[in-house]
């Protein structure tokens, strides 16, 4: 059964990933404090985002954790459809690295946002606070395809509505309820994840990759913690010919080429206008990347 599951989640994309990861901590930690009797309070207390700057020194990668931790089935529910939804948009425009790099920067630039406002802005000085959710990573997803295709149209209900409507709605509930809610420093993290969404989204448009340096931070980790660096002796053939390399080489430019193509076509004429064939296409595109 571990093995069937292992291969099922094998075949999950990240956002799918991700929200199989975010269910079973949410999970798991109901279950210890249920069996174990053991507060939830108690367990998440480091890995939560502290307001507090000296508690946060003592426990840095609660900026990360926290994005994983939820208060509440509500909670939880809402940013793993939003990420579901956002997330299937996403992947038809890029692969699994650009993905990762939007959502974690998103979660750290919002939990940056929840610090230095606790400890700056008058107001919030001395409040007992601790941020937890993905909400900061979930928006900056939401807000980088809003930008990026801004015209493409999705159904909500009975209705098409434009990307950028939407994501101009989540903004302006945030701004909103700042002034109203008892969830300050959590609003505050989702306009720091949006924000994080938007400019990261505008320098892709111009060809910039602003999460580069991210993924290869990402790829110098894991190729670090790697047990078996050197690969074991094996014996070598040479190709009869270099006209197979020829031809590979002519078939990912090709297959590079029809993604540039439409993708060219969404952002003049928005995700819509594509054929299911292309859709089809750019599904399994991100999916293979």
């Amino acid at each position: 059964m571990a093995t069937d599951l292992k291969y099922q989640y094998s075949r999950l994309n990240i956002a799918e990933k991700l929200i199989a990861i975010n269910v079973l901590i949410f999970i798991v930690t109901r279950l210890v404090s249920v069996l174990f009797g053991v507060s939830i309070n108690a367990m998440i207390s480091w890995f939560e985002l502290p307001e507090n700057l000296s508690n946060f020194i003592t426990q840095p990668w609660s900026l990360v954790s926290y994005a994983f931790l939820h208060a509440s089935f509500g909670h939880i529910f809402w940013n793993m459809v939003m990420l579901y939804f956002t997330g299937r948009i996403f992947m038809n425009l890029y692969g699994k690295k650009t993905f990762i790099n939007v959502y974690f920067l998103g979660a750290i630039v919002g939990g940056l946002i929840f610090l230095v406002s606790y400890n700056v802005f008058p107001a919030l000085l001395n409040a007992n606070n601790a941020l937890i959710g993905a909400s900061a990573a979930v928006s900056a997803v939401l807000i980088f395809i809003c930008t990026y295709t801004p015209n493409q149209e999705v159904r909500v209900i009975f209705f098409n509505v434009k990307l950028w409507y939407i994501g101009a709605l989540f903004v302006l509930i945030d701004l909103v309820q700042i002034g109203y809610s008892a969830n300050v420093g959590g609003r505050l993290a989702h306009l720091g994840g949006a924000f994080l969404g938007y400019y990261y989204a505008r320098n892709l448009l111009q060809g910039k990759d602003i999460g580069a340096w991210f993924s290869r931070f990402l790829d110098y980790t894991s190729n670090y913690f790697k047990k078996d660096k050197k690969a074991p002796l094996k014996t070598v053939y040479r190709k009869p010919t270099s006209n197979l390399k020829k031809e590979v080489n002519y078939e990912k430019e090709t297959h590079q080429r029809k993604i540039d193509t439409i993708l060219d076509k969404i952002s003049k004429s928005g995700y819509e206008s594509l054929s299911k064939t292309e859709k089809d296409f750019l599904f399994k595109a991100g999916k293979d990347q």
